[in-house]
C-alpha cells in the first residue's frame, strides 16, 4: 500500500509539472506543445480551419473541431500552393499544399494566461500569388522579446485564394464567392481572438499589419464587417485596396473570369473544377480572378473601401501607413532603352494616354540626367505610393490618430541574387520588412544582405516605432525621433525613415491628389 501511495503521489507530481510546463498551452481550440527558440516560446503549424481540399476547395474556411490530447506545434506547416515567384522569399517549410491553413505564434519566454500582452497579427505579402507565414523575415522572436505576442497565418493564394464562380456563389450561405484568402485571414484573426489569452495575449488588443499584398489585405480587414471590430490598430506598408486600377472588382466581373478560367481548363462545372489536380489549377496560364483578385462580394466586402470610409463604417482605430521611395523601378516608364527625355515622354504617353500632359506637369524632367529619378517616382507613385496615400487620407479624415511614413533607407545589394537592371535610387519594395520586425538577424538563417551599423540603427528606430504603436497606438517613445500625427490639414505631417529619421510636411500630397483625380490607367 505504501508503494501504491508513492506511485499516486509521483503521478500527481508529474501531472502538476505537465500542467506547469511553460511550453504547453491549453487553448480553447486545443492544447499545443511548443518549444523554446532564440529565447522565446515558438508554436508552429497550429491549424485554424479544416484543410480546404476536395469539396472544400474554394469554400470559406470551415471551423475546426477541438482536437484531443496535446498537439505538437514544433514543425512548420506546408505553405499554401504557389509557384516560385520572388527570389528573396526564404521559406522554412518543406513544401506547399492545398492543406495549408495553419498559423505560428511567438510569445515572450515568461508569457502565461492573464498577462494580457499586446497581440501583433501579421499578414504576409507576395502579390497574392506567393508567400507564407514561415518566411524568415516575418519571424516573431524579436518582437516577442519586446513583450509582444506575434501571430502569423497562412492564407490561400492565386487561383486557390481568389476564385469566383456562379455555382460557388449559389453554394455559399452568404451568396458570395471569391476572397478565399481574405476569409482565411479573418478565420485566423478570429482564432487568435478566441485562443490567444491562453498564450498570455490580450484578445481585446490586436494590431494588424501587412506589407504589399498584406497591406491590401489589412486595408480590407479594416473595413470588413467580419473583422473591423476585432482590432485596435492597423499598420500598412506599400499597398491599399482603394478604388482604382488595383482595387476590388464587382462580383459579376469576378464570376465571369472564373467561368472563363474553367472553360480554358475544360472544366465547365464547379464539380469538374474541384476534380482537377492542384498542379493543373496552379500552373494554368489563366487567372481565375481579374486584377489582384479582391472582390466586392457583398459579404466580407459589402462595398468598396472608399465607400465604407465615406459611410464612416471603417474601424475607428489608430493607423500607421506609408510606402517606400522606390516601390517600382524606372523601367515601368522608360523600358530598357537609354534614359532620355524623349523616351520618358513616350513612356508617359503610353501609360497615361490622354492624361499624359497632366502627368508630365506633375513629374517634370529638365534633362536626361533627371529621367531615371523621375521615372522611378512616377512608377512608384502609380504602382503603390498613390493608392497607399489615398488609404491614409481616407483614414486620417476619420479623426483617428494616423501616422504616415516614407521609407527611404537604401540597403546593400543582396548576396547571391543578381542585381536589378535599373538603378536603385531609393528604398525598394519590401526592403523595410526586416528592419521593422527586428529581423536583420534570425536564428539559424544566414543573412541575405551584408548588414552595416547604419542598417542596425535604422532597424532600431523603425522597430521601436512599431513596438510602441502595437502597445499604445502611438509610435513615439524614449530615444526615438518625434513623429507627429498627420492631422487633417491640407499639408499633413509624415516621417522620413532613414539613417537620419525626421518629420516633414507631405509636399507630394498635391501630386497624389492630382493623380487620384485621373481615370485609372493600365
Amino acid at each position: 500500500m505504501k508503494f501504491l501511495g508513492f506511485v499516486a503521489i509521483a503521478l500527481a507530481t508529474v501531472s502538476v509539472q505537465a500542467l506547469a510546463d511553460p511550453l504547453q498551452v491549453a487553448a480553447p481550440g486545443g492544447s499545443v506543445q511548443g518549444m523554446m527558440v532564440d529565447g522565446v516560446r515558438s508554436f508552429r503549424g497550429i491549424p485554424f480551419a479544416q484543410p480546404p481540399i476536395g469539396p472544400l476547395r474554394w469554400r470559406e474556411p470551415q471551423p475546426l473541431a477541438k482536437w484531443a490530447g496535446v498537439r505538437m506545434a514544433t514543425q512548420w506547416s506546408t505553405r499554401c500552393k504557389q509557384s516560385a515567384a520572388f527570389a528573396d522569399m526564404r521559406f522554412r517549410s518543406t513544401g506547399d499544399s492545398e492543406d495549408c491553413l495553419y498559423l505560428n505564434i511567438w510569445t515572450p519566454a515568461n508569457a502565461k494566461p492573464g498577462m494580457k500582452l499586446p497581440v501583433f497579427f501579421y499578414v504576409y505579402g507576395g502579390g497574392f500569388v506567393a508567400g507564407a507565414a514561415d518566411e524568415s523575415r516575418y519571424d516573431g522572436a524579436s518582437m516577442a522579446k519586446k513583450g509582444i505576442i506575434v501571430v502569423a497565418a497562412n492564407y490561400r493564394l492565386g487561383n486557390f485564394g481568389f476564385f469566383s464562380h456562379p455555382e460557388l456563389t449559389a453554394e455559399s450561405p452568404h451568396h458570395a464567392s471569391g476572397n478565399q484568402g481574405l476569409f482565411d485571414q479573418v478565420a485566423a484573426l478570429t482564432w487568435a481572438r478566441d485562443n490567444i489569452a491562453a498564450f498570455g495575449g490580450d484578445p481585446s488588443h490586436i494590431t494588424i499589419n501587412g506589407e504589399s499584398a498584406g497591406a491590401f489585405s489589412v486595408s480590407a480587414l479594416t473595413v470588413s464587417p467580419l473583422s473591423r471590430d476585432l482590432i485596435v490598430g492597423v499598420i500598412g506598408e506599400s499597398g491599399a485596396a482603394v478604388d482604382g486600377r488595383l482595387g476590388p472588382v464587382p462580383l459579376k466581373t469576378a464570376e465571369a473570369s472564373g467561368v472563363a478560367f474553367g472553360q480554358k481548363l475544360g472544366a465547365t462545372s464547379l464539380a469538374a473544377l474541384r476534380a482537377l489536380p492542384a498542379d493543373t489549377v496552379l500552373n494554368s496560364d489563366a487567372k481565375s480572378s481579374p486584377g489582384l483578385g479582391l472582390v466586392i462580394d457583398g459579404y466580407l466586402l459589402p462595398q468598396t473601401l472608399d465607400a465604407t470610409y465615406a459611410a464612416r463604417r471603417a474601424a475607428h482605430v489608430p493607423a500607421m501607413i506609408g510606402s517606400n521611395s522606390q516601390d517600382m523601378f524606372a523601367n515601368a516608364v522608360i523600358g530598357t532603352d537609354a534614359p532620355n527625355v524623349a523616351r520618358y515622354r513616350a513612356g508617359i504617353a503610353t501609360l497615361f494616354g490622354g492624361n499624359a500632359d497632366t502627368v508630365l506637369k506633375l513629374y517634370p524632367v529638365a534633362s536626361d540626367a533627371d529621367v531615371v529619378k523621375v521615372s522611378t517616382e512616377v512608377s512608384s507613385d502609380h504602382f503603390l505610393g498613390q493608392p497607399t496615400w489615398k488609404w491614409f487620407d481616407l483614414h486620417r479624415q476619420s479623426g483617428q490618430p494616423t501616422y504616415y511614413f516614407r521609407y527611404d533607407h537604401i540597403r546593400q545589394p543582396a548576396i547571391g541574387i543578381p542585381a536589378p537592371s535599373m538603378p536603385i535610387v531609393g528604398a525598394v519594395h519590401s526592403a523595410e520588412i526586416e528592419y521593422a520586425l527586428g529581423n536583420l538577424d534570425v536564428a539559424g538563417i544566414t543573412p541575405l544582405y551584408p548588414w552595416t551599423p547604419a542598417d542596425r540603427q535604422v532597424s532600431k528606430v523603425l522597430q521601436g516605432y512599431f513596438v510602441n504603436f502595437i502597445k499604445t497606438g502611438n509610435p513615439n517613445g524614449p530615444g526615438l525621433p518625434e513623429w507627429q500625427a498627420a492631422g487633417t490639414s491640407d499639408m499633413p505631417w509624415r516621417q522620413i525613415i532613414d539613417m537620419k529619421t525626421t518629420g516633414q510636411p507631405m509636399v507630394e500630397q498635391a501630386r497624389f491628389r492630382a493623380m487620384d483625380a485621373l481615370p485609372p490607367s493600365q
